[in-house]
């Protein structure tokens, strides 16, 4: 992994720790463009590492239920 996927991940994951604790979606914006004020292929990167960190959430939250539901029955 690059310095700028690590930089972006690690943005990304604070990012939606935040939006997870009820901080507004429009954070993710605000941030994509305070980094693309210096690269846009960083904010690019960031945008993705928070969609596939956002995706990771719903999936675990399905293998979650799932994991509940074959246990109770």
């Amino acid at each position: 992994m690059s310095i700028m996927e690590q930089v972006a991940d690690e943005l990304a994951q604070e990012t939606v720790r935040l939006i997870e604790d009820g901080t507004d979606d429009a954070i993710i914006r605000e941030v994509a463009d305070a980094i693309q004020n210096a690269s846009q292929t960083m904010s690019e990167e960031y945008l993705n590492a928070v969609r596939i960190r956002r995706a990771e959430l719903r999936a675990r939250a399905v293998l979650e239920r799932a994991g509940s539901n074959e246990a109770d029955g």
